[in-house]
């Protein structure tokens, strides 16, 4: 899914820790960064999310169960 925002990262990184299977952001540099490691979600805090010039990335769940936990933390890009 293509994101412009995700609204309550605090949230969001716990409900990550309910996901199952792996769940990556990728950039439009083609970057791949997984979000079960508390490492990447670091990296993917204070390089990302904090990005003004990043202004959408996909969200990748390997799991289609996972999504459930994140999905309302994302705010989709607008087509």
């Amino acid at each position: 899914m293509r994101v412009k925002e995700i609204q309550n990262i605090d949230g969001f990184f716990k409900a990550l820790e309910k996901c199952k299977g792996r769940v990556e952001l990728i950039t439009d540099e083609k970057d791949v960064l997984n979000l079960a490691s508390k490492l990447t979600q670091f990296i993917a805090l204070t390089g990302v999310f904090s990005n003004p010039e990043i202004s959408e990335y996909e969200i990748v769940c390997y799991n289609i169960d996972d999504f459930q936990h994140i999905k309302e933390y994302l705010v989709p890009v607008e087509e």
